[in-house]
């Protein structure tokens, strides 16, 4: 089936596009395309979107034409059609010609009937850019911890959103309603949670309704809704219940199966609030049944995909030098982060499909992985303990883990990974000097080199891998603070593994700072990679 590269242009003539061409001069070189065979690649070229006038068939982006046709226009991709172009292909309607029809109507009188049905852009549109604001005084105070905002920007990218911004604002009318409307001009969606219950400082919906223009009013079937679930909880049906039966003319209530609480559609102008309940449960369901659905519908089939490398052993200055040509790329773009488990680096493309953005993240994660080699431990979701764990699988070791300093943290990391029981015997918590002689760590290795030593870490290994009948040992112990202990600063970790003839021993000494939590946290996870590391050293040595 031929396929034809078609220009957009201004026809005049009979509905069936056999009129002259009038091209005006700023377009000449666009319309050229008309003088190549169907199936030939021409692209036009322009410097700047604004080269693309009223009149000429494209019109300038800040008067009537979407984003994503100029952008198409502009950076040299071509609209294709699907077919030969016939004279019965005028335009019948948005529905017939689905995003070809949504571009042609948005030229309205500038565009008269001819051949240009079935087309559809090669590139990806522009996607649609978003903003979430938290609405809570308790949040900020740090009384409650915002995890709608980290749960909803981890979800846009692949409704093809962009989310630019995030803001929290407390039960404050005036300071609600300016953020709104700054967010409501600067962005295509604005998506808010909390301030939808009955009291008087919840104020999402007076914030809304304020920016908008409009009023609320009673809403009678979600009234009657109020009322019927305060009957089938037998509680007593509270008249300020009513508030959360508001709405105004450009809302429609967006059912919430968790909670009193209906959330708001809201959408005026092209552009569209979504307001849903504070309540982490309430908000979850809401999106994932309402919402989402929704907003897929509208993204004009442009996605964004994500995907993180994880890596140990390398600084973020190591990290960044050896990603340095790669980080150029635009599509897809990279960032570089530091966190508590290594450097991540992220990768995100964009694409009309997933599939095709998939296979930009497939290719550029190819490039990354040559460069870091063993230093990428995992993707995504993936935590270091389950990869590590998934490692001691395959080759059939058990470990078993001694800790004081850490307080079980790390037999906690090593069982919240499904499955573990494949691999860990068990742990014990010898934080009382008693406690490990008990479980056999040889007292004169105490006496001579102190609790808080290399060598009483890898009694403690070597005990523990007897005493659980276990392949692997791990030992830790320290001082998490806030005091010193046996003259050795907060901080101050000692860690030992041993391999029991499997892998190789080892004993080695590191401080952590930021505070009692974050030395145990991170204590925890220094003993995780360490035993990655041992390994990965054996596998390379039987190899």
């Amino acid at each position: 089936m031929h396929s034809s590269l078609i220009p957009l242009r201004q026809r005049r003539g009979d509905a069936t596009g056999r009129g002259a061409v009038t091209p005006r001069p700023s377009t000449r070189r666009l319309l050229r395309s008309q003088r190549h065979e169907p199936g030939s690649r021409y692209r036009p070229s322009c410097r700047r979107q604004d080269h693309l006038r009223p009149g000429a068939g494209v019109l300038h982006r800040r008067r009537h034409l979407p984003a994503a046709l100029v952008e198409t226009a502009c950076h040299g991709n071509l609209l294709r059609a699907r077919r030969p172009l016939l004279p019965s292909d005028a335009l019948h309607g948005e529905e017939a010609l689905g995003s070809a029809g949504r571009f042609a109507r948005a030229l309205g009188p500038n565009l008269r009937p001819g051949p240009i049905a079935a087309c559809r852009p090669l590139s990806y549109a522009r996607l649609m850019k978003a903003e979430i604001i938290s609405i809570g005084t308790e949040l900020l105070l740090g009384e409650i911890i915002d995890t709608n905002s980290a749960y909803i920007a981890s979800r846009l990218p692949a409704l093809g959103i962009d989310v630019y911004y995030q803001h929290t604002v407390g039960d404050n009318l005036s300071r609600a309603i300016e953020v709104l409307r700054r967010a409501r001009d600067n962005n295509d969606v604005v998506i808010t949670t909390g301030g939808l219950g009955p009291t008087e400082d919840d104020l999402t919906r007076e914030a809304i309704a304020a920016v908008l223009g409009e009023d609320v009013h009673l809403d009678p079937e979600l009234a009657e809704g109020l009322r019927q679930r305060s009957l089938r909880q037998g509680t007593p049906f509270l008249e300020r219940t009513l508030k959360q039966a508001w709405l105004i003319p450009s809302a429609r209530p967006i059912t919430n199966a968790r909670g009193s609480a209906p959330g708001w559609w809201v959408e005026r102008d092209g552009k569209v609030i979504i307001a849903m309940p504070g309540p982490p449960g309430e908000m979850t369901r809401m999106w994932e049944e309402e919402v989402a659905p929704e907003l897929l519908k509208r993204s004009d089939g442009a996605v964004l995909v994500t995907r993180t490398l994880k890596t140990t052993g390398m600084g973020e200055p190591l990290v960044d030098e050896t990603l340095s040509q790669l980080l150029k790329s635009n599509n897809p773009s990279i960032g570089i982060y530091a966190r508590p488990d290594g450097v991540h680096v992220r990768m995100g493309a964009k694409a009309p499909t997933q599939d095709e953005a998939r296979r930009l993240i497939d290719e550029m994660e190819v490039r990354i992985r040559e460069l870091l080699g063993i230093a990428v431990w995992g993707t995504d979701n993936e935590t270091f303990m389950s990869t590590v764990g998934e490692m001691l699988a395959q080759r059939g070791l058990t470990l078993a883990v001694m800790e004081s300093c850490t307080g079980g943290l790390l037999s906690d990391e090593i069982t919240n990974v499904p499955g573990s029981s494949r691999y860990f015997r068990g742990g014990i918590v010898s934080y009382a000097t008693e406690v490990k002689e008990l479980m056999g760590v040889d007292p004169a290795v105490i006496a001579r080199h102190g609790v808080i030593s290399n060598e009483t870490a890898a009694a403690m290994a070597a005990a523990v891998r007897d005493r659980l009948l276990a392949d692997i040992g791990i030992g830790i112990t320290g001082v998490a603070g806030p005091e010193s202990q046996e003259g050795k600063p907060v901080g101050e970790v000692h860690i030992a593994i041993d391999g029991g003839g499997k892998l190789a021993d080892q004993s080695l000494t590191f401080t952590f700072g930021q505070g009692r939590e974050q030395i145990k946290r991170r204590a925890a996870t220094q003993a995780t990679m360490l035993l990655r590391r041992a390994l990965l050293a054996s596998e390379g040595a039987a190899s």
